[in-house]
């Protein structure tokens, strides 16, 4: 779309979303959906999808160089102590949990798929006391200090995760949403849109020592901070022009307004560490075309099949794309992927060595 700002787009697009869900699952929304920051979905939610079906945000307990709860302080737990960040999640009604479950729970974090040691538990006991699995660091007033800190109430349970921030993050947020199927939180007839905004233009690539484009390099920065492209050191507080729509935990829709002036194009690739000549070489076309006065311009492409799926109250596509293929990748309906000839090998100049 051209002559758009995002604002055009977010209200398009909403527009047609709700469209579909009248049409459709005779739903009206009839409130403008919510916006939430990156930077708040990340704190809050611990990713960039957040599932606002229900509540059970993240407490941060410890962030290295922004966040550090009092409670903390003189206790002598190594796990909390040498961790750069420590992650709460406040399970309401749960301190009934017997230890076979919070066994299992301790099972669940350590999976190679979730990476954590081990998960500390907190009861916020019905009759006011406090019991953990940490009794022997913190005392009875410090367990409801901490329960203060977090929000949590009598009858529920504190589950805190600890290590790299990275890592215990994106653990924290598979707990809160493990935990918000257990309590059976998540229906999947309950629709809860968010528009995620203001992603981090750039992320830094700690292997490589450089910047490289969060979204792609042609996504804008938000117009107030282009100046910071001038300005190498301030890279990673520019903000994107970006967006994504998200329901019930899943991306169904993402896009971005686009550079269209050629000096900002030739910043962000520099940015990248693409010299004059290689920017040329690999996106000349694209240079030369802004200097005929390319439009501001900009959209949102929807993911059809997750969409559709979530309509039909699911959460895998499996079922609704044309062309399902199995665990191993295998199309099983075009038994593909299938042998190839000798004659197409020949034409493709291939040969196979297994």
């Amino acid at each position: 779309m051209s002559f758009v700002e995002q604002e055009d787009i977010l209200n398009i697009f909403e527009g047609l979303f709700k469209h579909v869900f009248h049409d459709v699952k005779g739903i009206d929304i009839s409130y403008d959906f919510p916006r939430i920051t990156w930077e708040d979905a990340m704190w809050n939610y611990g990713n960039d999808k957040p599932d606002i079906r229900f509540e059970m945000k993240l407490q941060n307990l410890k962030v290295s160089g922004k966040a550090h709860a009092e409670v903390l302080n003189g206790i002598d737990f190594k796990v909390f102590n040498d961790a750069d960040s420590i992650l709460a999640v406040v399970v309401p009604g749960a301190s009934e949990y017997t230890r076979k479950q919070l066994d299992e729970l301790t099972e669940w974090v350590k999976r190679p798929q979730i990476g954590m040691s081990g998960v500390v538990n907190v009861k916020c006991n019905a009759d006011g006391t406090y019991k953990s699995s940490v009794d022997k660091f913190f005392s009875e007033e410090k367990l409801k200090e901490l329960a203060g800190f977090c929000g949590a109430k009598s009858g529920d349970l504190i589950l805190i995760v600890a290590g790299a921030e990275a890592l215990t993050r994106k653990a924290a947020s598979e707990l809160r949403l493990e935990m918000g199927n257990r309590l059976n939180l998540r229906d999947p007839d309950n629709y809860k849109p968010i528009w995620v905004i203001d992603f981090p233009l750039f992320e830094y690539d700690e292997e490589h020592n450089s910047w490289a484009a969060r979204h792609h390099p042609f996504t804008s920065p938000k117009p107030e901070q282009i100046a910071l492209m001038d300005t190498p050191e301030r890279y990673g507080e520019i903000k994107a022009n970006a967006y994504d729509m998200v329901l019930n935990g899943t991306e169904i829709g993402g896009g971005s307004i686009r550079i269209f002036q050629r000096d900002l194009q030739e910043k962000m690739f520099a940015a990248l560490g693409l010299s004059k000549e290689e920017a040329q070489e690999k996106f000349g076309f694209l240079l030369g075309a802004f200097e005929y006065g390319a439009p501001p311009h900009g959209g949102l492409a929807f993911g059809f099949d997750r969409l559709v799926a979530l309509l039909g109250g699911q959460e895998t596509i499996r079922d609704f794309i044309a062309f399902p293929k199995n665990n191993s990748g295998r199309d099983v309906m075009l038994d593909a992927p299938s042998a190839i000839d000798d004659k197409q090998l020949t034409e493709l100049n291939l040969k196979v060595t297994l």
